[in-house]
C-alpha cells in the first residue's frame, strides 16, 4: 500500500464526520447530527464530492457518503472539516451491508453518482440498481423513497430503465444527456468521474425513481433473460 494512501487511512481514524464499519448506529444518525433533519446517502460515493455539494446546497438535511475506500472518503471528508460543512459525514463499509446501519424508514433518498456500471452481463448482479440492491436499499428508505441516478454509461441508463418497467415502479425523471436542456441544481455538481467520461459517450445520463414499501415483484430471472436475449441479438 503506497505511504499516501497510509497516512490517509491513519487520518481519518481521528476524523468525528467519518465512521468506519460502526456498531449500534442503526436509529442513532440523529445523536450523531445532533438534530432530525432528513437523511440522504450517496451510495459508492468515492471522493464525496456529491455528499459534499448536497450537504451545502441544503443545510437542513443530512448527507452521509458511503464508500469501501477510505483513501478516497478522506478526501470529502478533509473538505467537510476545512469547510465547516457539518451536515455530511461518510460511513466507510460495504454497500451490500447498508441495512445493518439504519433502520427502516431513516433514509428518505439515495444517491447513485457514476457507479461502476458493471458491463460483463455476468456481473449485472453488482450493479447498484439491480432488484437484489434495490431490496436492500426499501430496508432502509420511507415508503416511496427516491433512487437518483447519474451516470455516463448508456448500458447502466438502459439496464436501469429495465429493472423500473419489470418492477413496475413510479418512474419520476428521466434524461439521456442532462446539458441538452434546463438542469436542476443537484445535477450542476460535478464529480472526478464526470470529468473523465470513462464510458466515451459524450453525454450524462439521469434517472429518478421512487421505491415503494411493498416487496418487489421477483423478476431477476425475467431480468437475466431479458439480458441474455439481447445480448444473443447484438
Amino acid at each position: 500500500m503506497g505511504q499516501k494512501k497510509l497516512i490517509r487511512f491513519e487520518a481519518i481514524k481521528s476524523f468525528p464526520n467519518v465512521l468506519q464499519y460502526p456498531e449500534g448506529m442503526a436509529g442513532q444518525w440523529s445523536q450523531h447530527f445532533h438534530n432530525d433533519h432528513p437523511i440522504t446517502l450517496e451510495l459508492a460515493c468515492g471522493k464525496g464530492e456529491y455528499t459534499v455539494g448536497l450537504a451545502k446546497l441544503y443545510p437542513n438535511r443530512n448527507f452521509i457518503g458511503v464508500d469501501l475506500k477510505g483513501n478516497r472518503i478522506y478526501i470529502g471528508a478533509k473538505k467537510c472539516l476545512e469547510e465547516g460543512v457539518g451536515n455530511a459525514a461518510f460511513l466507510r463499509t460495504l454497500i451490500d451491508k447498508i441495512p445493518n446501519y439504519f433502520r427502516p424508514g431513516e433514509v428518505e433518498e439515495i444517491w447513485l453518482t457514476f457507479p461502476d456500471p458493471q458491463l460483463r452481463r455476468s456481473r449485472a448482479k453488482k450493479r447498484l440498481t439491480h432488484p437484489k440492491f434495490l431490496r436492500l436499499y426499501q430496508q432502509i428508505l420511507i415508503p416511496g423513497g427516491l433512487i437518483h441516478l447519474k451516470t455516463d454509461s448508456p448500458v447502466l441508463y438502459e439496464f436501469t430503465r429495465l429493472v423500473i418497467e419489470l418492477c413496475g415502479l413510479p418512474l419520476l425523471e428521466a434524461s439521456e444527456d442532462i446539458h441538452s436542456g434546463p438542469m436542476k441544481e443537484e445535477l450542476r455538481i460535478s464529480t472526478h468521474y464526470e470529468s473523465l467520461d470513462i464510458a466515451r459517450s459524450n453525454r450524462v445520463y439521469y434517472l429518478c425513481f421512487a421505491l415503494p414499501a411493498s416487496p418487489l415483484p421477483e423478476v431477476d430471472e425475467i431480468l437475466y433473460q431479458k439480458l441474455k436475449e439481447d445480448a444473443t441479438a447484438d
